[in-house]
């Protein structure tokens, strides 16, 4: 699939997922925006890997709805347009029912909806006014097997991530006749650092056996998915949710 002259976004892009996805949309011939919270040295390492560029780095915390617009107008700026946009920033915390307090619940609920949830409903909102006005464009939200098994020690993180699937399948359909082509990667775990001490605990056995495979998916088998999802041979594949899980979990 070529990229060439693609401007591409990627919500939390400095390790993991978004590193990988950065990785594949460069070597396929596109110019990146990587979005980054605070770790600044990795978006930089991250964006010195990039193949072609130019390429360029976008500071922004995404759950502050006040600073999305800013983040689109500094992307568009910086790449000259904007073609696609993976919304891969997200968070997960236990939060066990019976073990957390109601403050603790109540907090757990809002920090994540806001940034697995409603950031990524703005940063549509404002790519989409962008897209609308300029032909068009892709946008790939990743979500998770949470969101159709369930994480009963962290329902909030599930509760996000079947919310960010059914948002992307509503605006699927909205946005089909602008041109907007919008799909879902949901995978398992995947072997970054926000699975790393879970991978290397007691669980770590239990974990990769899940899969018949015997491991959990690498960033690089995640990014495929999107790439795929992104790509303009893709666009009646709008509103598809791609599981890359090894098998692990298969929905109905």
């Amino acid at each position: 699939m070529n990229f060439q002259g693609k401007r591409v976004l990627i919500t939390g892009g400095s390790r993991g997922i978004g590193k990988a996805c950065a990785q594949a949309f460069a070597e396929r011939g596109a110019k990146v925006a990587i979005n980054y919270l605070h770790n600044a040295e990795a978006a930089k390492e991250t964006q010195a890997t990039l193949k072609g560029g130019p390429h360029i780095l976008v500071q922004a915390d995404v759950s502050n709805p006040a600073l999305i617009e800013g983040m689109i107008v500094e992307t568009v700026k910086g790449l000259g347009g904007l073609d696609i946009v993976v919304n891969n920033a997200g968070i997960s915390q236990v939060h066990p029912i019976d073990k957390v307090s109601y403050e603790e619940w109540q907090d757990t609920w809002q920090l994540i909806l806001s940034v697995n949830l409603v950031a990524p409903a703005n940063v549509i909102y404002w790519a989409s006014q962008f897209m609308r006005a300029n032909g068009g464009g892709r946008i790939v939200n990743v979500s998770s097997r949470g969101a159709f098994r369930g994480e009963p020690e962290m329902p909030a993180y599930g509760a996000s991530k079947a919310g960010l699937n059914a948002m992307t399948q509503s605006l699927a359909q909205k946005l089909a006749t602008e041109n907007i082509y919008l799909g879902v990667v949901a995978p398992g775990f995947v072997e970054t650092d926000m699975a790393a001490s879970k991978l290397s605990g007691p669980q770590g056995d239990f974990i990769r056996n899940q899969s018949p495979l015997g491991r959990v998916a690498q960033p690089e088998e995640v990014a495929y998915a999107v790439i795929f999802l992104a790509a303009e041979e893709s666009r009646f594949s709008t509103g598809t949710i791609i599981d890359v899980n090894g098998a692990s979990y298969l929905r109905g």
